[in-house]
């Protein structure tokens, strides 16, 4: 071997070399206005579309973090479960696709709990990952649920379910459904204990999860566009024979119609709840109001008692304290007579 094929060679190889290919990730297409967006970008901006707005999946790891105050918290672990009860097979075997949930998302399951600060409030949260097979509820995804809500009870804290899931998991046949009603009892104990629960829906939420604890929250709260339902449209349709109003099944419709209480853009959702929170927990207020704004005096039906005579003058007796006038809008009752 000589010092052309040692040193040389490499060296020209390496000027003609292809260069690397792209990374699949660097770009990404927006679904709806079909603008580029550079991944970087995407990220900072919490998988909203800069140029529509348009809020695309958020995986449940930059959720967490984008909640929590400073993104620290304290992730809850899940019980383990029973891999494949039913040793269920269709194409291919369901450990198989348990397998490939698992390394893509590097979780054991559909479902993340974490405790942290929202704003200065303690707060349980548990988060749907709908690139784990379609974020849909099975065994681990109810236990999970049940951890996160037992864990906010022993700690007096509220609790925040962000949904995302296809609905029940059919690879798990009848133990999945039965989570539906774990799930409602689990939540329904938050709320005996005088503790706040509230769901921020997130695109998608249908089949058993909205049929189960999705749809009983103290507060309702969606990001824009996401889908909420329980059957697809198209499903309805061929049962009812009848065509559906546009968009009848998403956040804004819903909220029209009375089943939400505010849909939040993914970059307030932080500021929301933690004044939420604040409110159904009876705290301090997020922030004071802005230097300038007028303060309206409250109303109150009392009267100024009589000033004390000045100087020596002998004071007369207290005449009967008027009654004071009913406010406008009330109607004037009169007292019970005595027999």
């Amino acid at each position: 071997m000589s010092w052309l094929s040692n040193f040389v060679r490499p060296k020209i190889q390496a000027l003609v070399r292809k260069p690397d290919a792209t990374p699949d990730n660097l770009w990404h297409k927006c679904p709806s206005c079909e603008q580029m967006i550079f991944h970087r970008d995407l990220v900072e901006n919490l998988h909203v579309c800069t140029n529509c707005g348009h809020h695309m999946r958020l995986p449940a790891k930059q959720r967490l973090a984008m909640l929590f105050d400073d993104g620290a918290y304290d992730r809850i672990d899940t019980p383990k479960v029973a891999a494949d009860p039913l040793r269920f097979r269709d194409r291919k075997r369901y450990t198989d696709r348990l397998r490939e949930a698992q390394a893509k998302t590097d979780e054991t399951d559909a479902i993340q709990v974490g405790e942290g600060r929202i704003g200065g409030v303690p707060a349980v949260v548990a988060v749907f990952d709908f690139d784990f097979l379609g974020g849909s509820m099975g065994m681990g995804v109810g236990e999970g649920l049940v951890k996160a809500a037992a864990v906010a009870v022993q700690k007096k804290r509220p609790l925040i379910v962000f949904p995302a899931s296809g609905g029940a998991r059919m690879q798990e046949g009848a133990l999945s459904l039965m989570q539906m009603a774990r799930t409602t009892v689990a939540v329904d104990r938050v709320k005996e204990a005088g503790l706040p629960y509230v769901v921020v829906f997130t695109d998608p939420t249908t089949g058993g999860v909205t049929a189960s604890f999705a749809m009983i929250g103290d507060i309702h709260i969606s990001e824009p566009g996401a889908l909420i339902g329980f059957a697809g449209q198209r499903v309805i349709e061929t049962t009812i024979r009848e065509a559906l109003p546009e968009g009848f099944q998403r956040a804004e419709y819903l909220m029209e119609h009375g089943m939400l209480d505010m849909v939040v853009p993914r970059n307030a959702l932080k500021e929301t709840l933690a004044r939420t929170l604040k409110l159904l927990l009876k705290l301090p207020p997020v922030a004071a109001p802005k230097p300038g704004t007028a303060l309206a005096e409250p109303v109150t039906n009392t009267v100024t008692p009589p000033r004390k005579p000045a100087g020596n003058a002998t004071a007369r007796p207290a005449e009967a304290t008027p009654r004071a006038e009913p406010a406008l809008g009330t109607a004037a009752t009169d007292e019970p007579r005595k027999a």
